[in-house]
């Protein structure tokens, strides 16, 4: 049986190389950190989290956290490591990110058939293989994956949101609390009044950008789930406030009232001494950040210790190459995962890493590849991805639109959305039963 390749050690990666190990294969894992750095990551661990800490909500009527359960059942190495290194985020699953990115180096690294390599990879590997780079494939392998499907290369752009130490909020002006009085009054909140969001609206519209570079501003096309907060903020005097700063559920303490606009902050790790603004991703120039962020009430002397930044993001045009089980359709051997396949945030990477690294080892034994059920999240999303139109495709996140519709129909959205979630559920252990019995799908 030939050695499997998966080439990335990012969140799809690292559970690629988990889920074909468990099943039974020899893994060589390649990872080029620390040799060569992205513009994104700050360290050599596996599975390092870029963008926030927060993997959405646990709840099981959500999207994410209806995928979040199914990938639980399914065994997922990178779940279970997020579970063991949360942090308080009320009804949402957010870790300690060092914690987290080091659990899953231990485990990946002490897996007797896993072997890490550190070396950059610039060409598409013969033999059964994962192809898992992320967003911020390398020129060289991006170059390899053009000239084999023969598609141009698609981007997009990801924006990461800056973090303060909890200490230097002025609690004074800031307090905590949960939309609704949910969850342990996880979010340390900003209140703006009237005056102060439009100075600062203004402010954040006419700060000083950092320029793209040449080969970012040929297709200058942003995500709208990770929009830079100064885009957001330019479409309109109220976008923020019927945005990320909307401040539906929160009464200040001060006041006795809801504030006008709120920025959240939501803590990114598990010894509480670090805060990420939430919904802050920005492009601004890092003197900027911190001029036009500390008009924020509450962060008037905020100490950064990560700017936002911008980045390009890479994925290709998955609905006319890839499979549902992953596979490219001109190569059955070869599977790509996360986000360079068009699915979008941290669960959908990890779940579609379930899927290639299940499948890899399978067609490494010579078995067939698996679908999974349309009628679960994960399998409702790597259908999406392979079935969507090719002239229009963006990258899509776990969502219950996505889902083939109940019968009889379920009108209540939120009896509706619970309903998905046991019928995806429930498909889901058939499946498990189904293939653990040595049964194809």
């Amino acid at each position: 049986m030939a050695t499997i390749v998966i080439v990335g050690g990012g969140l799809a990666g690292s559970e690629a190389a988990w889920q074909a190990a468990e099943h039974g294969t020899d893994v060589l894992l390649y990872e080029m950190r620390p040799l060569k750095m992205t513009p994104a990551h700050v360290s050599d661990l596996l599975a390092e989290l870029v963008c926030s800490n927060s993997l959405g909500s646990d709840l099981l009527d959500r999207a994410a956290g209806l995928l979040k359960a199914e990938l639980r059942q399914l065994g997922s190495l990178l779940l279970a490591c997020a579970d063991e290194t949360r942090v308080p985020a009320g009804a949402a699953l957010a870790v300690d990110r060092q914690r987290f990115a080091a659990e899953v180096t231990r485990r990946i690294t002490s897996h007797p058939r896993i072997h890490l390599v550190r070396e950059e990879v610039t060409t598409i590997p013969p033999g059964p293989a994962v192809i898992a780079t992320g967003p911020l494939t390398s020129d060289a392998l991006a170059a390899s994956i053009a000239e084999l499907t023969g598609q141009e290369r698609l981007y997009f752009y990801d924006a990461l949101a800056p973090i303060v130490t909890a200490e230097s909020i002025n609690m004074e002006v800031a307090f905590r609390a949960s939309r609704y009085g949910a969850g342990e009054a996880d979010y340390i909140n900003c209140p703006m009044t009237e005056e102060e969001y439009e100075r600062f609206v203004e402010a954040l519209v006419t700060a000083e950008r950092i320029p793209l570079r040449d080969f970012e501003r040929e297709d200058q096309r942003f995500f709208e789930g990770c929009l830079p907060v100064e885009v957001l903020a330019a479409r309109g005097r109220d976008a923020l406030a019927f945005g990320p700063l909307r401040p539906v559920g929160l009464i200040d303490p001060r006041t006795q009232k809801r504030p006008y606009a709120v920025v959240q902050l939501r803590q990114d790790n598990l010894a509480g001494t670090l805060y990420n603004i939430v919904g802050f991703q920005t492009n601004l120039r890092y003197g900027e950040q911190e001029r036009v962020f500390r008009m924020i009430p509450g962060l008037e002397r905020a100490e950064f210790v990560r700017y936002g930044q911008m980045h390009r993001n890479t994925f290709v045009n998955a609905p006319l190459l890839l499979e549902p089980t992953m596979a490219l359709r001109t190569r059955p051997d070869l599977f790509f995962a996360g986000q360079i396949t068009g699915v979008e945030g941290y669960v959908g990477s990890i779940g579609s890493g379930w899927v290639a690294g299940v499948n890899v080892a399978r067609v490494a034994q010579g078995r067939p590849p698996v679908t999974l059920p349309p009628t679960t999240m994960l399998g409702a999303l790597c259908h999406y991805i392979s079935h969507a139109d090719p002239a229009t495709f963006q990258p899509m996140k776990a969502n219950f639109g996505l889902l083939p519709e109940l019968d009889p129909p379920v009108h209540n959205k939120r009896k509706r959305y619970q309903a998905y979630a046991a019928r995806a559920l429930t498909h889901l252990s058939q499946f498990i039963l189904e293939i653990g019995n040595g049964g194809d799908r």
